[in-house]
């Protein structure tokens, strides 16, 4: 992953907060439960754990991504409220400290094995993928101008192969993605076609199949035959 690329979305997010007025920080995100604020607040503190996960692996020790799941929901709820240019402020600083960080990696620590606050354990390399993700995912999620549309086409590309690939086999039905493969298990029936923006924004829960061609055999049939992906993690 090339850190142009984050520093480009960092940047994108950094803009659209800044636009925001008191009111429209408090306004409800698509995420349920979250305010815009609460959304930005995320986001700055996910660099900060990836940042953290950072150090202790140039140092050879594990460390987890957040003191506590009770402390990281404690502090998104606590930095939720603040208005927009401190919510833009502590975008770019904790951005700031995270390249700084991903600037002091030896090449070798590169490879250290890290755990996910999921559970899930991958090399410290791929930190700055999960990082990407977050930034794309959480700027359609504010609701606040950016949409899937807006993706890059690499960053549609690659999260469209990696989803589809994921998907794969999962219990569901299953459905061809064209250009991408098939999700679910058993024969494909079922294929949507579209633009990859509007499969990956189905796929990924940012969006209905609103927008997409969905076929039964090679006949068209109506959105509700598609089945409902899993959350991402």
């Amino acid at each position: 992953m090339d850190m142009r690329e984050i520093d480009a979305a960092t940047g994108r997010l950094v803009r659209t907060a800044e636009r925001l007025t008191p009111e429209e920080v408090a306004v409800p995100s698509l995420l349920p439960g979250w305010t815009r604020g609460h959304v930005l607040t995320h986001v700055a503190r996910n660099a900060d754990a990836v940042a953290g996960v950072l150090e202790a692996a140039r140092e050879g020790r594990e460390a987890p991504m957040y003191r506590s799941e009770e402390a990281r929901d404690a502090d998104i709820a606590a930095g939720a409220p603040r208005p927009a240019p401190e919510q833009a402020a502590d975008l770019r600083s904790s951005a700031d400290r995270l390249a700084a960080a991903v600037a002091a990696m030896p090449e070798e620590a590169w490879a250290f094995e890290v755990r996910h606050r999921s559970g899930a354990v991958f090399s410290a390399a791929e930190l700055l993928g999960m990082r990407y993700r977050e930034l794309e995912y959480h700027h359609v999620d504010l609701d606040a101008g950016y949409t899937p549309g807006h993706w890059p086409e690499g960053f549609v590309s690659r999260e469209l192969e990696s989803l589809v690939g994921r998907l794969a086999g999962a219990d569901l039905p299953a459905v061809e993605i064209a250009g991408a493969g098939t999700i679910g298990s058993g024969p494909a029936a079922l294929r949507a076609e579209g633009p990859g923006a509007a499969l990956l924004a189905w796929l990924s829960g940012r969006s209905g199949p609103d927008g997409l061609t969905v076929t039964r055999d090679g006949e068209r049939v109506g959105f509700e035959a598609l089945p409902v992906p899993p959350p991402l993690a």
